[in-house]
């Protein structure tokens, strides 16, 4: 069931007061502080270097962000994909923006691989059930990431 069908769930979640990013002050797996959001990444992730880049402030829609900050977060957004596309050497990165689930603006990348378990389709994400990463492989793209982005570990 969705938290749609609860409306006053869904509006606590769309104004920020019921939003788990908003009242921890951050979201989960913080790697990097970049200049309007934040670069998440968890060993337990559907593809190899997935990653997710969380507004700073409360938006639910790209076209709420105030232009300064819009063209900042789209600075963030290339930034990350340049380096994900360097370090992962993907055939392709999927871009996702959703928010049904957590309605704060937020950006997942996938990048794809030949012969990834979902080559010729979307990604299923609660699909994935074993780990995507050999013993000591995430911190060792971790760290090629944020070396690749030139950013220091958060």
């Amino acid at each position: 069931m969705s938290k749609w069908n609860n409306p006053q769930m869904w509006q606590a979640l769309l104004d920020g007061s019921g939003c788990p990013i908003c009242k921890r002050g951050l979201p989960l797996h913080v790697i990097a502080n970049l200049e309007c959001s934040w670069l998440t990444m968890s060993e337990d992730a559907p593809m190899p270097g997935y990653v997710c880049l969380v507004s700073k402030v409360h938006v639910i829609e790209l076209h709420e962000l105030e232009e300064a900050r819009a063209e900042a977060f789209m600075r963030d957004i290339r930034s990350v994909s340049k380096a994900l596309s360097i370090i992962t050497e993907a055939v392709k990165l999927n871009y996702e923006i959703h928010g049904n689930t957590l309605p704060h603006l937020h950006m997942h990348f996938f990048p794809r691989y030949v012969g990834d378990p979902f080559e010729g389709k979307a990604i299923e994400p609660r699909a994935v059930t074993q780990p995507v990463y050999a013993p000591g492989q995430f911190a060792e793209v971790k760290s090629r990431l944020l070396a690749a982005l030139d950013v220091d570990a958060d």
